[in-house]
């Protein structure tokens, strides 16, 4: 990955003018079990970020620590419990509180991890790419409808484009899948992609290919990526920044060479520790640990209080709040009762 891109290779990414998506406060509560006293679980806790135009930035976190989640409601699949999503300078939820407009769902795509499934097996490549280009009204007749596939195509790579627009997913390889799921998703013209974990489900040997045409695609067009991983090379190769998730709480957050060289946050050491190190020794011990989300009914506390070598009396006792680290980075933020003081 020596090849890596940086913000420099795109002009776009310098956060010229205002942010294109603006999360503020965002919680989800999700109720379990039944009858007149049901318990809730918060999956996400005070998420408060900013994306802008051309710019990636990378989820990373233990699987439960609310990446998807954040997906999903920005993606109006579900409904955020509190706080304010504004896209474009409106707040979403006061324009669309009950469901997403058709008008938002042309500028806001999803790419989905699962290539195999999140495409029809009854239907062809072209059925695919036609359906949003119609729906959304792209084209005006059948010759533009013609030349907008295999002008996506080409454009995810898969040429000759008339051979793979009458195949079906079943006659493809997964690599190829995900690039039709991303020419579906970039159909629309979309100023912002959400991209859960696009390459999980692929060969290592593809996985480049994928990250290269998202880098590409985000070059060239301008649109804003949202990308969930856990993979934390994946993330320092093609993200601007990257924000670090844990039980549903952003404990990190900066750019995303600055923060993976330098980590601040005690749970961010413990993922770097967790990579594997060629170099390294492959004995050596690892914490181990599962994530647990914090039901809302509990008294504040840092979440991560009960995992950190460096816990504090007041690490549970209060939540901590974000602290600035400008002495580590431009924009570099992290919650920790380390850094408050």
């Amino acid at each position: 990955m020596s090849d890596r891109p940086t913000p420099a290779d795109n002009p776009i990414s310098k956060r010229v003018g205002a942010p294109i998506l603006k999360v503020e406060g965002l919680h989800k509560d999700y109720v379990l079990g039944f009858g007149l006293r049901p318990s809730k679980l918060r999956a996400l806790h005070d998420v408060t970020f900013e994306l802008y135009r051309g710019e990636c930035i990378a989820l990373v976190g233990e699987s439960g620590s609310g990446k998807s989640t954040i997906l999903r409601l920005l993606a109006r699949l579900e409904q955020p419990s509190s706080g304010k999503i504004v896209f474009q300078g409106e707040d979403l939820l006061k324009k669309e509180p009950r469901r997403a407009s058709l008008n938002y769902r042309s500028k806001v795509q999803m790419i989905f991890q699962d290539p195999f499934s999140s495409l029809n097996p009854a239907h062809t490549v072209r059925h695919h790419l036609e359906r949003p280009l119609l729906r959304h009204r792209r084209v005006t007749n059948k010759a533009e409808l013609g030349r907008a596939v295999t002008s996506l195509l080409e454009t995810v790579g898969l040429s000759p484009a008339d051979e793979f627009a009458n195949k079906y997913p079943h006659q493809m390889s997964g690599g190829q899948r995900q690039r039709v799921a991303i020419a579906r998703a970039l159909a629309v013209q979309p100023l912002l992609v959400l991209a859960d974990e696009p390459i999980s489900m692929l060969d290592v040997s593809i996985r480049m290919g994928i990250l290269n045409l998202m880098h590409e695609l985000k070059t060239a067009t301008g649109a804003g990526f949202l990308y969930v991983t856990h993979d934390l090379a994946s993330a320092r190769y093609i993200a601007d920044r990257t924000l670090v998730m844990y039980a549903g709480h952003i404990v990190e957050g900066g750019k995303s060479e600055q923060l993976l060289d330098d980590p601040a946050h005690p749970y961010t050491k413990l993922l770097l520790a967790a990579v594997p190190d060629p170099k390294g020794n492959i004995f050596r011990p690892l914490p181990v640990s599962t994530v647990q989300a914090q039901p809302v009914s509990e008294q504040p506390a840092c979440p991560f209080a009960g995992r950190c070598p460096e816990t504090k009396d007041i690490c549970r006792k209060k939540t901590p709040l974000p602290v600035a680290l400008s002495h580590r980075g431009s924009g570099r933020v992290v919650r920790c009762h380390l850094f408050s003081e």
